[in-house]
């Protein structure tokens, strides 16, 4: 397993660690329209390529918008069509009900944990 730790960005902090070959990618505070483009580039960047496979930790963010949903909605789409997935993992109930309102919950694979979104 690997970690890598990013410098804090204002309301945001962001975290990735592979684990069996599978990005994690672990969020803190946040997600609203002045951190959209760096949570992007966090789940859209690796070298040079796409991840095919990667779950978002959301246990650490209190607070997400419209501009995160339109991230998630993004990433999906560009990993679904590299036949990869996106997975999230422990959303706090107010970050749950914005996936929920939006149906976005039926389209992501929402988990509890981050384990179990690596093994669904």
């Amino acid at each position: 397993m690997t970690n890598t730790p990013e410098a804090a960005r204002p309301g945001l902090s962001i975290d990735r660690t592979t684990v069996d070959g599978i990005r994690v990618i672990t969020l803190r505070g946040e997600i609203d329209h002045d951190v959209k483009d760096v949570f992007s580039e966090a789940l859209l960047s690796f070298g040079s390529v796409t991840p095919l496979r990667t779950v978002v930790d959301l246990t650490g963010v209190t607070f997400m918008d419209s501009s995160g949903i339109n991230v998630f909605v993004a990433v999906h789409k560009s990993m679904s069509d590299a036949e990869g997935w996106l997975r999230m993992a422990g959303a706090q109930e107010s970050v749950l009900r914005v996936f929920q309102l939006v149906g976005l919950d039926h389209v992501i694979g929402c988990h509890s944990t981050v384990e179990q979104a690596l093994i669904a």
